[in-house]
């Protein structure tokens, strides 16, 4: 790979860099649904992935992104335009690996600085067989998400013909015909901080760890569920509470976890977060809709309609409550996002049960919304 810098003092001077084995330059593809082609360097596992196309905007938090459950089914984009510049921690993961299906970055930083980086984000997509895709104009997908919508996809790292990927991307379900809550719900109960005086369950349908440590933090101990458990099974672990988490796909799918929170209305405090207050909504009634291209990111500003404070707070959802449904039932909504509208809060009028869209328990941060793990606690010895 020659180089030839344009220097005044020496404009003749160039030098090469021979690069080899893993370092060699190998081309990528991202595919749109509309017949866009995109090309750029592969970095990451050498494979093939479909998914729905997504891009969110925080400058860190790649880590925790691509090991968020909630992105499952997605490739997803990052609209800063360096990543992997910190390296990758276990400490910041949201999960046992990277559940997003690609990642596709402006450029991709193969040697980070970080005191607590154990590897580079070529290696950690390697590790988890999950291509990545870098030289891509993200500014320009970004703005073409935004004007059309989010839209399915196929990235590939291994050699593939334009049609052929093409065909992929358009030939996969749509995420609202997919059963995604299912791939990332636990299949077994874990219990956590057993000997904690509070207990809490949270229902499964695709929870972040840090949610699990935010409980722990406050000294609650946690029972994760499948998100099928039926509210008598609930009710045997004696909570004291349940929190419904955050999760991927639509929420109209997971009709076991709203069966369950109709049943527990009266007999818990529930607490939803993301698809936990979709999933709640869905339990008294209220529509819900997909989203043009949703809010991903650390930077969405929420208003409290009771006390008009705003907080800064991360978020991951391409569905949302039709608020208009929410007229005549027993639940309101008590937050909105300020770019849009939408509703980022609810509450029920008697029973204690109230959810936020966004995401209370966001790593890296903001942490503007943490206070809500306080009044779960509260909630609780108060029940």
């Amino acid at each position: 790979m020659v180089f030839k810098p344009i220097l005044d003092q020496n404009p003749s001077f160039e030098f090469t860099i021979n690069l080899t084995g893993d370092e060699m330059l190998k081309e990528a593809k991202l595919a749109l649904e509309d017949g866009t082609i995109l090309k750029g360097e592969g970095f990451g596992f050498e494979t093939i992935k479909t998914g729905e196309v997504v891009f969110a905007t925080g400058m860190t938090g790649y880590v925790e992104s691509l090991t968020d459950p909630s992105y499952k089914g997605q490739i997803l984009m990052s609209t800063y335009p360096l990543q992997g510049n910190y390296g990758i921690s276990r400490d910041w993961f949201q999960s046992d690996g990277i559940k997003a299906e690609g990642f596709v970055v402006r450029e991709q930083n193969s040697h980070p600085s970080h005191r607590l980086s154990e590897e580079n984000l070529a290696e950690f997509l390697e590790e988890y067989k999950i291509p990545g895709i870098s030289g891509i104009d993200t500014r320009y997908l970004t703005l073409k998400i935004r004007r059309h919508g989010t839209m399915k996809g196929a990235i590939s790292t291994e050699e593939i013909g334009d049609y052929e990927l093409l065909k992929l991307a358009n030939e996969q379900e749509n995420i609202e015909d997919q059963d995604l809550v299912d791939k990332v719900s636990v299949k077994t109960p874990q219990i956590f901080g057993e000997n904690y005086k509070h207990r809490a369950v949270i229902l499964d349908c695709g929870i972040k760890q840090n949610s699990i440590n935010a409980l722990l933090k406050r000294k609650i101990g946690v029972i994760v569920l499948p998100y099928k458990t039926n509210h008598k099974e609930i009710l045997d672990y004696d909570p004291e509470a349940m929190l419904v988490s955050s999760g991927p796909g639509d929420p109209t799918r997971v009709t076991e976890a709203a069966n369950t929170v109709k049943n527990l209305s009266e007999k818990l405090p529930i607490f939803g977060i993301c698809l936990g207050q979709q999933i709640i909504s869905l339990a008294f009634g209220a529509k819900i809709y997909k989203m043009k291209f949703g809010h991903r990111g650390i930077n969405q500003p929420v208003k409290d309609l009771k006390t008009g404070k705003v907080s800064i707070t991360s978020q991951n959802h391409g569905f949302t409550i039709d608020a208009d449904s929410c007229k005549d039932l027993p639940i309101k909504i008590t937050q909105i996002n300020i770019n849009d509208g939408t509703a980022e809060g609810l509450e029920h009028e008697e029973l204690q049960i109230s959810s936020v869209q966004y995401h209370p328990e966001a790593g890296p941060g903001p942490h503007d919304s943490d206070h809500y793990f306080d009044n779960f606690l509260k909630i609780m010895k108060e029940y």
